[in-house]
């Protein structure tokens, strides 16, 4: 918003983006899973485009009109967030390519998870700390932005770049592996696709474990504000580095005990086990109550929801990846980039659903930014949107994962008879009908 007198103009140029953003993710998919693509030539492309559309998306653009500032700024970021998906659904799914083996796949996305925390809070931080001590050298404010973007994208080149030369002598599946027939692909087969992968038995029940506790979790997070300074009644610029804190520091214990318990026992019933532990705690902090001064559920909130969210982020892709199998012996097509891509549309709009409703709930019981104190009906809405409404959306989140058939005892008997389907031997359908 430093380059904006219009605050307006500039909230569009992110609601526009997110939506693109949303759209892209199963076109990406889509044309990401040609039988003769590789994954990593995608990546590559991708890195360089995306990190000078960031760049240039801070670039302060001094007298120029606002709607010359807007339609700039919103072709910047339409533009960085095409390359970011073509950069990131190849990312995703490339390890279903990697190796089909369940605790495999389990190691490596866990792995990744944790360093994704990692990653996470270094881009919480930074963009709190960097942009105003840039002020002092650069200037301004909006130099300060451009001049973090820069850095920020030197990081993110030179990762990207990592990530793709790890993959360099690494077999992937359809790239240098097995070779999968090519289909003939025109535009209007897209929905076709999806369709199909909607049909699939335990899809379903795999979008009702996402969208909610996308929703939920998002709904949290955008309340932080509300509850720090409304509920517990303290300083929020002052306070919300504890919260932020305790939720790095409990995802990043949280992921390897999820990552060991998944490789005992499946992905499954791991993740219903830590999210029934975040729902029991949200249950807790609504009967004991957000009360004003209470600093200790400044810790024990961000503790709920990064036992759930360590839970979902450490088996979600992998999850999808077991959808993949499922999806090439039914339908004899390997689809790795349409499977991974269409949750993450799903959440998008699980995240948009659970912000949304912030909104409503603010303005259902009468919040006034401008009253040191709010209504006690405001603060009830206000705590129920950090305890019992995303309670209530994780308890959804684990029905979905209850009706989701796919353990890891049923997936490795389907993956030994994919493989006699591959390779043109007689094949059954015993222990694993459920799948299908």
């Amino acid at each position: 918003t430093v380059g904006f007198e219009n605050k307006i103009l500039a909230s569009t140029i992110a609601l526009i983006s997110v939506l693109w953003d949303a759209v892209t993710d199963p076109i990406i998919g889509y044309y990401a899973d040609k039988a003769s693509s590789d994954k990593r030539k995608y990546m590559l492309r991708a890195i360089f485009p995306m990190a000078i559309c960031f760049v240039a998306a801070f670039v302060p653009l001094g007298g120029m009109k606002e709607i010359g500032k807007f339609v700039f700024y919103i072709a910047m970021t339409m533009l960085f967030w095409l390359f970011y998906t073509v950069y990131t659904i190849p990312y995703y799914a490339v390890v279903a390519e990697i190796t089909e083996d369940y605790d495999e796949r389990t190691s490596i996305r866990g792995l990744s998870s944790l360093l994704n925390t990692i990653a996470i809070a270094g881009g919480n931080i930074i963009p709190s700390i960097l942009p105003l001590a840039l002020v002092g050298i650069v200037g301004s404010a909006a130099m300060g932005w451009f001049t973090t973007a820069i850095i920020v994208s030197v990081i993110a080149i030179i990762f990207g770049l990592l990530a793709v030369l790890s993959l360099r002598n690494v077999k992937l599946l359809k790239a240098d592996g097995k070779k999968i027939a090519e289909e003939r692909r025109g535009a209007g087969d897209i929905f076709k696709t999806y369709a199909e992968i909607i049909k699939l038995k335990p899809f379903i029940a795999f979008v009702v474990f996402i969208f909610f506790f996308l929703a939920g979790s998002s709904m949290l997070q955008a309340n932080i504000v509300y509850m720090i300074k409304d509920c517990i009644g303290v300083d929020y610029d002052k306070y919300v580095a504890v919260f932020i804190v305790g939720l790095v520091v409990t995802m990043a214990a949280v992921i390897p005990i999820v990552t060991k318990v998944a490789e005992k026992t499946d992905r499954r019933f791991t993740c219903i086990v830590f999210f029934s532990i975040a729902f029991a705690g949200l249950l807790v902090s609504k009967i004991y109550g957000l009360r004003r001064g209470s600093i200790p559920m400044l810790v024990t909130q961000p503790v709920f929801m990064g036992i759930a969210g360590g839970a979902f982020w450490t088996v979600f892709y992998s999850m999808a990846y077991d959808l993949v199998e499922i999806d090439e012996f039914v339908t004899g097509k390997r689809r790795e980039s349409v499977i991974t891509s269409f949750p993450q549309f799903v959440q998008k709009f699980g995240a948009a659903i659970g912000m949304w409703t912030i909104g409503w709930v603010l303005q259902l019981t009468d919040y006034d930014k401008d009253l040191a104190v709010q209504k006690a009906n405001t603060v009830n809405g206000i705590e129920n949107l950090s305890t019992l409404f995303p309670a209530l959306l994780l308890g959804i989140s684990i029905i979905g994962l209850i009706f989701y058939p796919v353990t890891k005892e049923r997936f490795q008997k389907l993956t030994v008879q994919l493989e006699k389907k591959r390779n043109g031997e007689e094949y059954n359908t015993e222990g694993f009908e459920k799948l299908l």
